[in-house]
């Protein structure tokens, strides 16, 4: 779709910043207690690290990331509006229906363009509340930050780029809407870079307002960030996301120390107070 680069870069990055904003808390659920692990703390840098390379090495991986999406998409975005985002309410996944109708009856333009990217972004937000569930938070945080650092060596290794292109051009059945990956206007984001984003917004869900000051911060260093296209034409969108967990949780760290410094001072003791001549 012919839009400027500005306006479709600031549309992607504001979804995903919207993302990091979107998980709510969500109680434990005693069935998936029995899969919580660390393991878990792998599916993020698994998940584009065993893709890439399965699309470079494994024939028709596109073809049926492309078909597995088009499937999982839209349920996982109903679940998401019905239950795993703030806001939540189990009539609104009803509206993932119409959300797939115009992605599918305008996909050639701007509004389908968005109904599809926001379907993606949904259905990320679901997935990163499942793994929130099942993950020790710290762990989690590794992860995300493991992630970035394999996006970032793929784009310097050039062994990003090719596959990435494959998955974008995969085209699925009956001209149905691509959602494997996010195109809006002159600019494409992959689906990892918003299921980062809801990972980081998952794990700090129980703290509402460090997982807006995270929403923020995504948005602010992306957008700097995202300066470079001027001079390069592939930028590992899940750094952004890294670096808002990096500082977010620098900050936390520096409060919770001074806290700490604070209760271990020796307070004046009322006898030790000298007494004044009357």
């Amino acid at each position: 779709m012919a839009l400027p680069f500005i306006p479709s870069d600031a549309g992607l990055l504001a979804l995903q910043a919207a993302v990091v904003a979107a998980p709510r808390p969500v109680p434990r659920v005693a069935w998936l207690e029995r899969f919580r692990g660390r393991g878990w703390a792998l599916v993020p840098i698994g998940s584009i690290v065993v893709v890439i390379f399965a699309i470079r090495y494994v024939s028709d991986t596109a073809t049926g990331l492309t078909d597995l999406a088009l499937v999982a998409v839209p349920i996982l975005a109903a679940l998401a509006l019905g239950w795993a985002m703030r806001g939540a309410r189990p009539v609104a996944a009803l509206a993932a229906i119409p959300l797939f109708v115009l992605a599918w009856a305008s996909k050639n333009t701007l509004a389908g363009e968005a109904a599809g990217a926001l379907l993606s972004a949904l259905s990320c937000v679901t997935l990163g509340v499942l793994l929130s569930a099942v993950t020790p938070p710290k762990w989690l945080k590794a992860g995300i930050v493991l992630m970035a650092c394999a996006d970032v060596w793929l784009v310097i290794s050039d062994l990003l780029q090719s596959p990435n292109a494959v998955l974008v051009a995969a085209q699925p059945p009956a001209g149905l809407p691509q959602l494997q990956a996010e195109i809006f206007g002159t600019v494409s984001m992959g689906y990892g870079d918003l299921f980062v984003a809801a990972l980081l917004g998952a794990v700090l869900a129980s703290q509402w307002r460090r997982q807006w000051q995270a929403a923020l911060l995504t948005l602010v260093i992306a957008a700097v960030f995202d300066l470079l296209f001027f001079f390069i034409s592939e930028l590992p969108a899940t750094v952004p996301v890294a670096l808002a967990l990096l500082v977010t949780e620098s900050w936390q760290w520096r409060q919770q120390r001074r806290v700490s410094v604070a209760l271990r001072r020796p307070s004046m003791r009322a006898d030790a107070i000298p007494r004044q001549a009357r």
